[in-house]
């Protein structure tokens, strides 16, 4: 971070030309404009180091289910929202059952009752389930006797219930009309523009298929998007065709150079794979979603071509099988920055394998302090002790990247800052802190969302930290960072956000 910063003064073309104190700037510098901070404080532009971009753009377009308490509030807002935007189908995103009375999964029952006729698909905040409606049911041809590799149907008396997870969602979403350009172009602009808010100047979609990329590309080439991104490809024949077989894309604003890939489910749904079975479902030990044979498979076309590969894993059975097939093809002393994506839950005789391949942890610390409340009745006391645990990820190779998962939490960085650093929610639950052998000092937290998030990517000669010769992507703040109180430090506003030297958010005095 720095003070009193001339911002004119040391960027030009996008770029930062020198850094220095006010007067050293001053003194070799000309500008026709100079931005004095009169004491505020610059950081560099945050990084979030995986999320999904696009989806919270397009999740714009639908119900924001995200804090209800219950499902008769959540078909309340279903209604509202039908009754404001129209549509042939009702979509929504964010309800969590555990932030209910009674943490159960609902059934379709509800939703029936008040829209029979239309079909409805609500996914889950971390999008790994989807509540559904019998007549979305219906329209996909889903029944108790229906399979899926890699997810599941459940069943309430014999009969769907109405809860899918995994790749079951698929069966009904591939049903949903898509959204036309414009509603698309119209929702990733909202979201560029929250993201400028919070002090994101830079992002890592988790995940997208070649016509979403080639779509941002074209806003680029056209002006009309300023955001960085960073677009992981998902793993179709397209992408290993138009992406991956061409090796790494590395430009200002759009970088596309890593392969996402899946190896379980999430755990506020049951669908992480665990190595035993869940403490709270005794005969349910989550799912593989992508068989080994198929992920070591597109590893090692990934590795052919020089791009990076990140893999969602949650449970410690799914980070097992993943740090296996990595350290298969990386071999020690690599430099591939071959990713583990979330981390959640590691077996203690993993945590190694990190250190010895050069794997990079990639954390949502948000997730732990959203988790903590219920985690241990699912994993078990035992495993706890490998969940969560920032501080020992970090000491296996010395850094990692934090972000946010945003939509399944908030978009705002000083969100997983203050988690990282604190492990408490915003109310100050728990008093003395969830976990607090895990948290990260408040430096190593600023890092993980700026220059190791950068590093990740391989994109730490162009941002990450405020220096000559990168871009002039910077946030600022009226309070440091590094000295608020530990409980202020989520609250703190964002007063500007630059990219590349232009003004793309102003609070105002």
């Amino acid at each position: 971070r720095q003070r009193q910063m001339c911002i004119r003064d040391s960027v030009k073309d996008g770029r930062i030309i020198d850094v220095g104190t006010t007067k050293e700037i001053r003194e070799k510098y000309l500008a026709p404009r100079v931005v004095d901070l009169q004491g505020d404080f610059v950081y560099p532009g945050w990084i979030d180091a995986h999320c999904h971009f696009f989806g919270y753009g397009m999740n714009l377009n639908s119900a924001d289910l995200v804090g209800t308490a219950s499902v008769e509030e959540i078909t309340g807002i279903l209604k509202e929202h039908h009754d404001t935007f129209g549509g042939s189908w009702i979509t929504g995103r964010g309800w969590d059952q555990n932030d209910w009375d009674v943490a159960e999964f609902p059934d379709r029952t509800m939703l029936d009752a008040h829209f029979p006729e239309i079909p409805v698909l609500l996914r889950r905040v971390d999008g790994h389930a989807a509540w559904v409606n019998t007549k979305a049911l219906e329209m996909a041809g889903i029944t108790a006797e229906t399979k899926v590799e890699g997810g599941s149907v459940l069943l309430k008396e014999g009969s769907p219930s109405g809860i899918l997870i995994d790749n079951a969602i698929d069966l009904v979403d591939r049903l949903v009309p898509p959204h036309s350009g414009e509603e698309i172009i119209q929702a990733l602009h909202r979201a560029e523009e929250n993201c400028f808010r919070v002090g994101l100047t830079s992002v890592n979609d988790a995940g997208l298929p070649a016509s979403t990329i080639r779509l941002i590309d074209s806003l680029y080439s056209a002006g009309d998007l300023k955001i960085r991104i960073n677009a992981w490809v998902s793993a179709t024949e397209e992408n290993f065709r138009e992406f991956v077989e061409k090796g790494p894309r590395l430009t200002d604003h759009l970088t596309v150079n890593t392969l996402k890939l899946f190896a379980d489910g999430a755990l506020g749904s049951r669908g992480a794979r665990m190595t035993e079975p869940y403490a709270d479902d005794p005969g349910n030990s989550g799912l593989f979603v992508t068989p080994e044979e198929v992920l070591e498979q597109y590893c090692r076309i990934a590795y052919k071509h020089k791009f990076a590969v990140a893999t969602h894993c949650i449970g410690d059975a799914a980070n097992r099988r993943m740090l296996e097939i990595y350290g298969r093809i990386l071999k020690p002393g690599n430099d591939r920055r071959w990713r583990i994506e979330h981390a959640q839950v590691i077996h203690p005789d993993d945590f190694h394998l990190f250190g010895k391949y050069n794997i990079t942890p990639s954390v949502q610390p948000t997730h732990a302090t959203s988790d903590m409340y219920w985690a241990e009745q699912r994993l078990g006391t035992e495993r706890m002790e490998g969940a969560y645990a920032y501080r020992r990820l970090l000491d296996e190779n010395g850094w990692l990247a934090a972000g946010s998962d945003f939509p399944v939490e908030d978009i705002n960085p000083l969100y997983g800052f203050y988690a990282a650093v604190e492990r408490k929610d915003h109310t100050g639950y728990p008093g003395g802190g969830f976990m607090t052998e895990q948290a990260l000092t408040r430096e190593e937290a600023l890092r993980a969302m700026t220059i190791w998030a950068a590093r990740a990517g391989f994109e730490e000669h162009l941002k990450g930290s405020i220096e000559k010769g990168k871009l002039a992507d910077l946030v600022i703040t009226g309070t440091d960072l590094m000295t608020a109180p530990g409980s202020e430090l989520f609250r703190i506003p964002v007063k500007a956000t630059y990219s590349g030297g232009e003004l793309v958010h102003w609070a105002g005095k």
